[in-house]
């Protein structure tokens, strides 16, 4: 089975960093394979919590090289949430990969788990010791059902880590996806239950632009950079 690996994060920074320079990226150090896939790009500043600035991908299996690569920058430059992505904002970049797998058809809009399980990581510093608990997700979901109001077919998807991350119960879950898929109208527990909920399990890798650039640097022996300027904090295309 195809993991999520950290050459995949590298090839999809250097999608994204090849794009604001006009090259191409270097081919990537992972074998082909044929998954469903994702790409999620957030921004953090200030030492601040990272903050979504785009995420698309296919739940359909395709080549993950060319989907990479694709969904880098459709993540990047198109979610319609966001507007796109700058390379001024490079250096506070992180990137997940996410492989989907595991699919299978649930009992009901319960029959999924939010959480697999919890990771407590002890976090160092030259003041104190800090505790962070991170809630790792099991089941990503697909839901699929008729809006009553416009007898339309609706859809809407959330990476497995999502509901774990929002600390939201099962319902909480269904009825933020029910609205990220257009329903605007009254939820009830019947048309909840009348959901079509197809659920699915991922391997995920996150890296930082600064982990992205010490890998280039590392193995290619140069940071990365565009048309000549090295991409570090304050960076400015053309200067």
């Amino acid at each position: 089975m195809v993991v999520a690996t950290e050459e995949m994060a590298v090839y999809c920074f250097d999608a994204l960093v090849s794009h604001y320079s006009g090259d191409q990226p270097p081919p990537p150090a992972f074998e082909e394979g044929i998954h469903p896939l994702f790409v999620t790009w957030k921004k953090a500043t200030n030492g601040s919590e990272p903050r979504l600035r785009g995420c698309i991908g296919t739940l359909e299996a395709r080549q993950i090289v060319t989907g990479f690569k694709e969904y880098a920058l459709t993540s990047a430059l198109r979610d319609r949430r966001f507007p796109p992505i700058q390379s001024k904002e490079l250096p506070y970049l992180e990137c997940t990969v996410s492989i989907l797998t595991e699919y299978e058809t649930a009992l009901n809009h319960l029959d999924w788990e939010v959480c697999n399980y919890t990771l407590v990581l002890v976090v160092l510093s030259l003041s104190s010791n800090n505790l962070v608990v991170l809630q790792v997700g099991k089941h990503g979901l697909i839901i699929e059902f008729t809006d009553p109001d416009y007898n339309m077919r609706r859809s809407a998807t959330y990476l497995p880590e999502v509901a774990a991350h929002e600390g939201w119960t099962h319902l909480e879950t269904i009825d933020s996806l029910m609205r990220k898929a257009g329903y605007n109208g009254t939820i009830t527990d019947s048309l909840r239950k009348k959901l079509r909920v197809t659920r699915y399990q991922s391997t995920l890798y996150t890296m930082h632009y600064g982990e992205y650039a010490a890998y280039v640097k590392k193995n290619r022996g140069a940071a990365p950079e565009i048309n000549g300027a090295p991409i570090i904090n304050g960076f400015k295309p053309g200067h």
